[in-house]
């Protein structure tokens, strides 16, 4: 198994929300030598040295300082965050002789995908400390899983007929326990949460529900991965091995990997793409290194983001839903992004700089456009063109099933991805 793949593995296993994300990219990037910076703090940039800064413990950026000052930036960005059920503050309850928790959907789930399905509890929780600190902790139940079943079809007799169309609040419930095992007073989740909170006193909690089955290889010669949270954690991975990878030997040239939260509920958050986290970023970059207004501004207008968020392939099954001549595959290489209503950052200036990448590294390029009679999504490209005026452009790996709880997409789009992305930061594309 290819090392790239078996890393992506790692981080699907192991990272069942933004936060789990975010702690496991900034260790590997302590483990590479780069320094942890605090928003809190002054900093204190040195030239050719590697810095990464957290925001809410889900969003992260990592740079590398350039020899001289920089003229120009190279962004890669993605997101951190996946469709998920969220439990609500008062999810416990009983109904007869079981405990359900009651959850909200956070994004675009397909809600089908989530029943019958054994299912974890991660997140992090918050306590106080010994000096009255508000302190967080990351959880990861998967001990104990909880399920949401399926009303049987005994007593849904149209549902292969009519379609399965649960009722959020009255359908989602997650069935955790039987009232047996718990006493009269007893609460599941306190049960379940006491060995994170060590005798402290639980606060609050940002908690989800996660697909506790994990990533494996499907097909012949294992081609294919499935797994929860390919979209977006594919992306993720595949923009910081690419940074991890890059040479970063530019003297003029700063290098940056993003990755927000919150893309998959509209990113307007403190932590998402529509913040002021990458403004904020670069400008005390800029300060640190003693670069003026000007500077900035001339800096914006040569630097280049590359926005990375995952694909649709065509599925066999359902080719009418694609536009005729923008059907990308599985397997066929990164995927370019259009959409006449610009719901996608790329134009012919930014497109042209990723074709001209693709045919230096000898990769193919696809193409997506949605019909025509149907709705577009987006991502955070568009977002970051608004906020930046910089050239944007909206790739990324073909998938199918996107937002179920269980997605699938192929190993060699994937390295594909990285070596694109590993591209862009050695060779510093130039705008004109």
């Amino acid at each position: 198994m290819d090392k790239n793949i078996q890393d992506l593995r790692r981080y699907l296993d192991h990272c069942p929300t933004a936060w789990h994300a975010v702690s496991t990219i900034s260790e590997d990037l302590i483990n590479a030598g780069f320094t942890a910076l605090s928003e809190k703090e002054r900093w204190n940039l040195e030239a050719g040295k590697k810095y990464f800064v957290t925001r809410n413990g889900s969003s992260i950026c990592a740079f590398t300082v350039p020899s001289s000052k920089p003229k120009r930036a190279t962004i890669v960005g993605a997101h951190t965050d996946s469709p998920s059920l969220q439990l609500k503050p008062h999810s416990e309850y009983r109904e007869e002789n079981m405990v359900l928790l009651g959850v909200e959907v956070y994004g675009g789930p397909i809600l089908a995908s989530w029943f019958n399905r054994e299912l974890g509890i991660a997140g992090r929780i918050s306590y106080a400390n010994e000096k009255g600190e508000i302190q967080t902790e990351l959880v990861d139940v998967r001990e104990h899983p909880i399920i949401i079943p399926q009303l049987a079809i005994h007593l849904d007799r149209e549902i292969n007929t009519q379609g399965f169309l649960p009722n959020k609040q009255e359908h989602l419930p997650a069935l955790a326990c039987l009232t047996s095992k718990l006493g009269e007073n007893e609460r599941y989740l306190d049960k379940v949460l006491s060995p994170y909170l060590k005798g402290r006193k639980l606060l609050e909690k940002d908690l989800l529900l996660y697909p506790i089955e994990g990533s494996r290889l499907l097909g012949y010669n294992e081609e294919l991965l499935a797994s929860y949270r390919i979209d977006n954690l594919a992306s993720t991975h595949s923009a910081l091995r690419a940074f991890l990878e890059a040479e970063h030997s530019s003297s003029d040239t700063l290098n940056i990997m993003i990755s927000w939260d919150n893309e998959e509920v509209g990113s307007s958050t403190a932590q998402g793409a529509a913040s002021p986290f990458l403004g904020q970023v670069l400008e005390r970059i800029c300060h640190a290194l003693e670069m003026d207004q000007q500077d900035w501004l001339c800096l914006l207008s040569r630097s280049f983001c590359i926005s990375v968020d995952m694909a649709h392939a065509l599925h066999p099954n359902y080719k009418k839903q694609y536009e005729p001549r923008h059907q990308p595959l599985m397997e066929g290489g990164v995927t370019l992004k259009v959409n006449a209503q610009q719901r996608y950052a790329s134009n012919a200036l930014s497109s042209g700089l990723i074709a001209q990448l693709c045919e230096e590294e000898k990769l193919n390029l696809q193409k997506f456009v949605v019909k025509s009679d149907s709705p577009c999504g987006s991502t955070i490209g568009p977002i970051t063109a608004t906020q930046f005026g910089m050239a944007t452009v909206d790739i990324g790996s073909p998938q199918l099933a996107m937002h179920a709880s269980r997605e699938l997409t192929a190993c060699q789009d994937h390295l594909d991805m990285i070596q694109l992305l590993r591209a862009a930061y050695n060779k510093r594309p130039e705008l004109h």
